[in-house]
């Protein structure tokens, strides 16, 4: 029989996937009480949720939001990462942890309406940030408006230097 804590464990979980851009769960057998709080406070600081979860828990949860897809993986201990911002963010940071600890591995994700693989999230956390693509886009915009400044202010330097050169002609042949 569920009991009340239970049932709003649950219904806290399926809040959290419903409005979730991006789902990632991870199994940390293996890792000190100091490695996880250093992991946690790495996804607070990019405004990720992190959790420890019951399997059937989050089954139940994942059921009650739509999400398929992710019972497969539910098993062993299990640690929940969810974002309701960037969805980048907390692959990029479980998936340097993963990299400086062997006994971190992240079991799947889901972005987008599907289930992601460990090498999809791998492929995710090497993507630039947002604020770099902004910058990349914002300079390639910018780099023809350049160009096209510099192009015209040669024209109009070379045309002030042609304009000196023929008053400068003009005063030699009157001097004569």
């Amino acid at each position: 029989m569920p009991t009340s804590e239970k049932i709003d464990k649950v219904e806290e979980l399926t809040a959290a996937m419903s409005n979730a851009k991006a789902i990632y769960l991870a199994d940390f057998t293996g890792l000190d009480v100091a490695k996880v709080t250093g992991l946690r406070n790495k996804l607070r600081e990019a405004e990720v949720g992190y959790q420890v979860v019951k399997n059937r828990l989050a089954k139940r949860a994942a059921a009650e939001a739509g999400i398929s897809g992710m019972d497969e993986h539910l098993i062993g201990p299990t640690a929940i990462a969810f974002t309701n911002e960037d969805p980048i963010a907390p692959a990029k940071i479980l998936q340097d942890f993963a990299d400086e600890d062997d006994t971190f591995s992240i079991k799947t994700g889901f972005m987008d309406g599907r289930v992601l693989s460990p090498d999809e999230i791998k492929a995710l956390a090497k993507l630039p940030s947002r604020e770099e693509l902004l910058g990349k886009v914002l300079g390639s915009v910018q780099s023809p408006m350049y160009g096209l400044a510099g192009v015209l202010n040669g024209l109009l330097r070379n045309l002030v230097g042609v304009v000196a050169a023929i008053e400068e002609k003009q005063k030699t042949g009157d001097a004569e």
